[in-house]
């Protein structure tokens, strides 16, 4: 015992010199280009977490192995791994990273050195984006860049950002940013059934992010760029590397984080037994129980993501496969969405890397199990000491508000809404593209590029309410369904000439070239009531079978064709000059006034690489920015033939008894058409400055604009009996939008496995319309909202929503077509379905939240 504890002893002491003495080394970090100092490199010990940072005059301390490897990183700088060899004194010089000076971003028909960008473009690729529950694309730049708004509208399963580039720039047409996923153009509309047309994408296939923001970056898309355009480029494989197998899995909880606060059960009888002492009949409508009806419809939702990718190159073939399976539940209840996709890129080179081809599929399924949003209203209004269930109820076993049989028109109950409706769809959707980037090897500055894809997607959906609810008691329940199919084909050609002129200090990228795109869609939706409803059974509906929305098919297309070029002209290196030109026509507007032109031109100046700023060494990046050029707007949300005189289906109330009197068909109507419509245009001024110091550890811009939209689409009132209606849409209006962009970042640590960054972005727009009419009319209100349903007559402007403190019914108040007050509304108090003058109340600010009874609502 006492040898063996020798040697162990022994051991022991022999231990340190096995590993390398620990020995204290010093020494200086200076750039290699201009000898001068660099605070705050990171030194690790490779292997370890033992490491420092340098001061502000480059120094260093730090006690390691005198056989260990130190690893100096920062961040601009080429990495350097050096072996201490029992050093004291190690001086290290490091070099630029060559990807801070040759870093490419994708333009549109193009890539561009980053440093040569003239317009002012932002770039998020996959290092920054955000973590967490993501499921949509839009959630991974969320708040990554300055003048660029991501607002989440639900907390619904697979529920998409609206994506806003500078505020928009039109009032009636769409204000949503042309986004590109590897060269193809996709459409906004959507796809029925999916609650975002991006949910289709897997976030884990994406690459990067890059932002086309003023007009001079954007032009080159010409009718469809007015939001600005967000070119999403995929993941791909690289050529000559080995296969990499990658999982991701991520697992959250979602919670609803604060419920609105309103009245317990117990407050409410206070209530109610102060302001209806005496009133029997009003008193006794209330429960005996307590029920937090908020608590009844949100839970605890779980989601998980999973992706499996390889990456890599077999021979001359570089590859990404990649499979992905989420499921996410939503926060109220019956809420869900499943999502599998699959994808394959494959980009091998040929003929001596002159032949570069591209491959993309990508393909999903997503399932969505749609909640009755309409039951996060009725929780806040449904009366609290009432229970979920009801033993006694003959309507489905629920609560629900009734005179002796048949339900009433007071608040449905939430938790039924939920339960009783059943509302899913299934959508499946392919989008492939095969890219061709060819370089004549007689004239090897000449590059030829064509790229042809397919969009693909077909939708179906069930919705489902038994004729048992009681809120569709009356007309005999709902069974729906609906399908569409869409596709989206493209063929884009150009030519683009690279070539620089040594004798001229002069660079030239001359690019020009087609595109046609044709979107098509087809599709129905049909919904009747259940046969021998309930409520015809009991003699409550004399339908024993009603079709609520017929049966009729639809089918659309629309086309568009462009004419493009853009000329990037460098001289000596720090003066870059931009003209972009396209010229497009569309089907959606008439012959006439279909093609149109967008030009735009941008001027950039290199101020670091001037010769007076040769000692400014500290500077990476110092670049002045000129930009102004047009773009359009063709998605004006009224289908592809606005402009075309065509006939229309009649409502199901405006139909026609025809042989028989029990055979009513529906009649088709002339519509109301502007030949002469054409696409809103929006001119933008553009000032901008990029910087970046260190190396750019730390980096930033900033822009300010002016955007005028002309041609500004509004719908406005015409004389009776001149174009078959008395209210017309049509281009009238101007649109003003100024604002302000500062972005600043930087990354205090970055490491081989530990990657920080900080930044922080601000914006601020002002959006002002100028004209909103053909002419000046004091008199004109501007552009009603709200409406009588039924009625004949004029909208009224809506000012503001508030509730009666003094009794359960709904009201807003309103102004006059003359623009004054109404200091009252008419509600129904004692619920007796008969409006008088003693039912009359002023607008009051605060309310209890509980309505029951028969309610009244006023628009």
């Amino acid at each position: 015992m006492k040898q063996i504890l020798i040697y162990c002893g022994l051991l022991l002491l022999m231990v340190p010199g096995l590993f390398g003495q620990t020995v204290r080394i010093t020494g200086r970090v200076t750039d290699a280009a201009d000898g001068a100092s660099l605070p705050g490199v990171s030194i690790m010990v490779q292997g370890t977490t033992i490491g420092t940072i340098t001061d502000i005059e480059g120094n260093y301390v730090l006690e390691a192995p005198s056989d260990a490897v130190l690893v100096f990183s920062f961040v601009g700088m080429q990495t350097l791994e050096i072996p201490v060899d029992g050093r004291l004194l190690i001086n290290v010089s490091l070099e630029r990273a060559a990807i801070l000076k040759e870093e490419f971003v994708v333009i549109g028909y193009g890539i561009q050195r980053r440093e040569d960008a003239t317009g002012s473009v932002a770039v998020v690729g996959t290092r920054d984006f955000n973590r967490g529950l993501i499921t949509s694309p839009q959630q991974l730049l969320a708040g990554r860049m300055s003048g660029v708004q991501v607002t989440m509208p639900g907390g619904a399963p697979g529920d998409g950002g609206v994506i806003r580039i500078r505020g928009g720039s039109s009032l009636a047409a769409s204000n949503d940013p042309l986004i590109v996923i590897d060269g193809v153009p996709v459409e906004n509309a959507g796809v029925p059934g999916v609650r975002n047309p991006l949910s289709t994408i897997n976030p884990s296939d994406i690459e990067t992010f890059t932002v086309l923001r003023d007009a001079s970056a954007t032009a080159i898309y010409g009718a469809r760029a007015s939001n600005g355009v967000i070119l999403i480029t995929t993941r791909r494989g690289q050529a000559g590397a080995p296969l990499q197998l990658s999982y991701t899995g991520t697992v959250s909880l979602s919670t609803v984080a604060k419920k609105i606060d309103v009245l317990s059960a117990t407050e409410f009888r206070d209530l109610m037994n102060t302001r209806f002492a005496g009133r029997p009949e009003v008193l006794n409508l209330m429960g005996d129980t307590e029920t937090n009806w908020q608590d009844e419809i949100f839970e605890n939702a779980m989601a998980h993501d999973h992706v499996l990718s390889a990456t890599g190159a077999f021979d001359f073939l570089p590859y990404r496969v990649s499979i992905g399976y989420s499921t996410q539940d939503g926060v109220l209840i019956t809420d869900n969405m499943r999502r599998l996709t699959a994808s394959v890129n494959l980009t091998p080179s040929l003929f001596n890397d002159n032949l570069q081809l591209t491959f993309n599929a990508r393909g999903s399924l997503i399932e969505n199990f749609f909640a009755d949003q309409g039951a996060i209203g009725n929780a806040l209004r449904m009366d609290p000491t009432q229970s979920v269930r009801d033993d006694q109820s003959l309507f489905g076993g629920y609560f629900a508000w009734r005179d002796v049989n048949r339900p009433t028109v007071g608040t449905a109950n939430p938790v039924a809404l939920l339960n009783l409706r059943e509302d899913e769809s299934s959508a499946r959707r392919f989008i492939g593209n095969f890219r061709a980037n060819y370089r004549f090897p007689f004239l090897p500055d000449l590059r030829a590029n064509l790229n042809v894809a397919y969009d693909y997607s077909t939708s179906e959906g069930n919705t489902f309410t038994p004729d048992y609810a009681a809120w569709l008691y009356f007309q005999g329940g709902y069974r729906g369904n609906y399908w569409q199919d869409r596709s989206n084909q493209l063929f884009d050609f150009y030519l683009n000439y690279n070539r620089t002129f040594e004798a001229i200090a002069s660079h030239i990228d001359l690019t020009a070239g087609y595109s046609y795109q044709r979107f098509w869609n087809r599709g129905s939706s049909f919904g009747e009531s259940v046969f021998n409803n309930l409520a015809f059974v009991r003699g409550h509906n004399p339908d024993r079978h009603t079709i609520i929305v017929p049966d009729v098919p639809y089918e659309s297309e629309q086309v568009l064709i462009g004419f493009f070029g853009r000329l990037n002209y460098t001289l000596l290196d720090r003066y870059l000059l931009t003209f972009t030109l396209r010229n497009d026509h569309t089907s959606r507007f008439s012959p006439e006034t279909r093609s149109g032109l967008f030009p735009s031109m941008a001027f950039a100046w290199q101020v670091n690489e001037e010769p007076f700023m040769a000692n400014a060494d500290f500077l990476s990046e110092l670049k002045f920015r000129l930009g102004v050029g047009v773009t359009g707007q063709e998605n004006i949300g009224l289908g592809d033939y606005p402009w075309m005189a065509r006939y229309t289906r009649s409502l199901l109330g405006a139909s026609f008894p025809f042989g028989d009197p029990t055979n009513f068909i529906q009649t088709l109507r002339p519509a109301g058409y502007d030949r002469n419509l054409r696409w809103e245009e929006t001119t933008t001024y553009n000032v901008g400055l990029d910087w970046g110091i260190f190396g750019h550890r730390y980096y930033g811009s900033l822009d300010f604009y002016v955007r005028e939209t002309r041609n500004l689409i509004n719908f406005i009132p015409v004389p009776a009996g001149t174009n078959l209606t008395n209210f017309i849409t049509t281009n009238v209006g101007n649109l003003e939008n100024m604002g302000a962009e500062f972005s600043i970042f930087t990354r205090p640590i970055v490491r081989q496995n530990f990657n920080w960054l900080l930044g922080f972005n601000a914006s601020w727009i002002r959006s002002e319309i100028t004209r909103l009419t053909v002419v000046d009319d004091p008199r004109y209100l501007g552009i009603l909202t709200g409406g009588i349903a039924g009625g004949v007559g004029n909208n009224i402007q809506i000012h503001s929503v508030g509730y009666s403190p003094y009794s359960f019914f709904v009201f807003q108040q309103v102004y006059d077509p003359q623009g004054r007050p109404i200091e009252g509304v008419f509600v129904d108090r004692n619920g007796d379905g008969i409006i008088n003058e003693g039912d009359m109340y002023r607008f009051q600010n605060r309310a209890p939240r509980y309505f029951m009874g028969l309610t009244s609502e006023f628009n």
